[in-house]
């Protein structure tokens, strides 16, 4: 049997969230684990789950003897949180922006046209 390729850092991470998110329900790790469809080990979903709890990520109920998690925020919180912090990280500001909104396609555009007009009006 052939190694498997390791995986990059938080990748297995982002993994469960976006099964977590897809799911829409509270998930136990071996729902997480079938739906992940990858040759993982339970523990190692667990250790996930137990890391993105400790982290703030998930949050988890008791259900009967386990515990069943779910994504503390919405996916949209998470993805323009993680932009922020890039924005925030980068020395020049106006080269990030472009080259973002250079790589948008044009529905992507005018969405976030409408949406800055939005904001735009609800400024004083």
């Amino acid at each position: 049997m052939a190694p498997q390729a390791r995986r990059a850092s938080g990748e297995l991470e982002a993994d469960v969230l976006a099964a977590l998110w897809r799911s829409g329900e509270p998930m136990s790790p071996g729902q997480v684990r079938e739906a992940l469809g990858a040759d993982l080990a339970y523990t190692t979903v667990m250790t996930i789950l137990s890391r993105l709890h400790a982290k703030g990520s998930v949050t988890r109920t008791r259900a009967g003897r386990a515990f069943v998690y779910t994504p503390a925020f919405p996916q949209a919180e998470l993805a323009a949180s993680r932009m922020r912090e890039q924005l925030d990280r980068g020395h020049d500001r106006g080269a990030i922006l472009a080259h973002f909104v250079g790589s948008l396609t044009t529905d992507d555009e005018r969405t976030l046209t409408t949406l800055l007009r939005r904001g735009a009006r609800r400024r004083p």
